[in-house]
């Protein structure tokens, strides 16, 4: 019996193929060794088909024992007696055979891997609430500007006492209103729709990602929590000004939180941005604060042209907190105070009357009452910007003040003129306007 031997398959290529057959098996089918001239050395299983056609079907590559992708001699002759068991058995057309053969495994597998995913998916959709918030926030809400830190108290303090340990599958539309109906149980009607809106976004997070197959958050309607919501246009008059600068200093607030007031209505500036401030954003000899992109809302820088009035009250602050890095530090020093401080102190100065003191409330609950109703810190920024327009800013200019972004697209692209000069005026008349009101 004629063998192909290690010998010729390791011989030199010439300048033609050389081609090495070792005798038929069984008289089904032979193993045949090619070298190319390009120095190949290949492997295949010659046989006739059905049709009587002398078909030679590429079967591997010679190479030594254990390189990935190669076969040796003998595992090159093992093969080619099976397939010449293949075609004693009847089977005529090996190539279409084999090729029928690896197409059914190939579905085989698609069908395990589907089968795969569908068991880890039922398994995801068994997580809890509180698991699936956990990997909302360390895949999607990281990337806000606080790295999910508010959304974070806000859901341990109002979902996750509620329907966190429940399997997010379970979870149906009668839960989330049930924690809806709580938020409006305390008056809080806009926490109610935030709280709706963060759930809902949660939850459409799981249905792209094949935790669960629909949104229980779906079909309830916004604008049916807690009704309609208005726009907020409050704005102190000039009377409320001149008023709370009388009150301010018998309301039971500390000098820095005073002079965060008056900052606010000067600069225009969001509360937020002040607490979070830093004395190195403050260039004394420039008269600029520089608001740094991570703390505005826009995610752009802001640059602040200090009035002298607004310039004095920064003095006036570094004085009482010049050892800090922080214009409004924390008890620790080693960061700035919560952004909802002075909002709550304020907000605690405002309430109706007859309304029970509690201990660790404010003892002074009208103080800071005003005759145009409750204000806030942000209604002091809408406040700056009216009496600049009034005092004849530009809207475009005080826009920028405010550190919008202008919402035509022509015009953010194509007007590039930073109005710096007339920002800087902007800030001066309001500076100058305050300080008569409250002289």
């Amino acid at each position: 019996m004629m063998a192909i031997t290690d010998k010729q398959m390791s011989s030199k290529a010439e300048n033609k193929d050389k081609w090495f057959s070792e005798t038929a098996i069984w008289g089904h089918g032979s193993l045949v060794g090619r070298i190319t001239v390009s120095g190949e050395r290949l492997f295949y299983f010659r046989y006739c088909n059905s049709q009587g056609t002398r078909i030679t079907y590429p079967i591997g590559t010679y190479g030594r024992e254990g390189r990935e992708g190669y076969m040796t001699l003998a595992q090159a002759s093992m093969y080619a007696k099976e397939l010449a068991g293949l075609h004693k058995t009847g089977i005529r057309d090996i190539r279409e055979h084999i090729e029928s053969e690896q197409a059914r495994k190939r579905v085989e597998q698609d069908l395990q891997l589907i089968q795969l995913q569908q068991e880890q998916a039922q398994k995801a959709a068994r997580i809890t609430v509180t698991t699936l918030f956990e990997h909302w926030l360390k895949v999607d809400l990281i990337n806000r500007k606080d790295q999910g830190a508010e959304i974070k108290r806000m859901f341990h303090k109002d979902v996750l006492p509620l329907i966190g340990e429940m399997v997010v599958e379970d979870i149906k539309k009668g839960d989330i209103t049930h924690v809806v109906d709580q938020i409006l149980s305390r008056g809080v009607n806009r926490m109610a729709k935030l709280i709706l809106s963060l759930m809902r976004q949660m939850f459409r997070f799981a249905v792209d990602r094949d935790i669960i197959e629909y949104d229980p958050t779906a079909s309830i309607r916004k604008a049916k929590i807690g009704g309609r919501s208005t726009e907020r246009d409050r704005i102190l008059d000039d009377q409320e000004i001149k008023a709370l600068a009388k009150q301010l200093p018998n309301a039971g607030l500390i000098p820095p939180t005073q002079l965060a007031v008056w900052i606010c209505l000067t600069t225009c500036c969001r509360i937020g941005e002040l607490l979070q401030a830093k004395w190195q954003d403050i260039n004394w000899q420039e008269k600029i604060w520089t608001i740094p992109a991570e703390h505005s809302k826009n995610g752009k820088p802001h640059t602040i042209f200090l009035s002298n009035l607004a310039l004095n009250y920064f003095k006036q602050l570094h004085q009482l907190k010049n050892h800090s890095t922080w214009c409004y530090p924390n008890r620790t020093q080693d960061s700035h105070v919560s952004t909802k401080t002075i909002t709550k102190q304020i907000s605690d100065r405002q309430r109706p009357e007859g309304q029970a003191i509690w201990s660790c409330r404010s003892q002074q609950p009208q103080a800071l009452t005003l005759q145009g109703g409750k204000w806030t810190p942000h209604d002091l920024r809408r406040t700056g910007a009216t009496i600049m327009t009034k005092l004849g800013v530009l809207p475009e200019v005080a826009e920028r003040c405010l550190n919008h972004t202008e919402e035509n697209k022509v015009k953010r692209v194509y007007q590039r003129h930073n109005y710096h000069k007339e920002m800087k005026e902007a800030w001066e008349e309001l500076g100058k306007y305050i300080e008569r009101l409250i002289e």
